[in-house]
């Protein structure tokens, strides 16, 4: 029986929890140098305008990529590499995000 994505992230933030607490040392992640940016955007079946939109990438950003002017960076190359693998489970957590941080702000003092 497969994982549901759930328990996926469940796993990885159990994981990234215990990096933190000093319990454990990182899995080390290979994002490879050389991401095909116009693919990944082709497979969400999303213009580059709306790509960018839905993601939080600038349109020139996407633009630059696809046209091989310039290569994402960096954290840009791993979550690229989500957007690739599932797009639609990037697309909820994104929402799940947006949503926590739309709750009325807490009161101090």
């Amino acid at each position: 029986m497969s994982k549901s994505a759930f328990d996926k992230i469940a796993e990885g933030l159990e994981e990234a929890i215990s990096v933190a607490q000093g319990n454990s040392e990182p899995a080390h992640l290979h994002v490879p140098l050389e991401i095909d940016v116009k693919t990944i955007r082709k497979k969400t079946g999303l213009s580059q305008d709306a790509f960018a939109s839905t993601f939080a990438f600038s349109v020139h950003q996407v633009r630059q990529w696809e046209q091989g002017r310039v290569r994402p960076l960096g954290a840009m190359r791993a979550y690229l590499m989500m957007i690739d693998k599932d797009h639609g489970i990037v697309l909820r957590l994104l929402n799940m995000a947006q949503s926590e941080n739309e709750s009325p702000a807490r009161k101090c003092g």
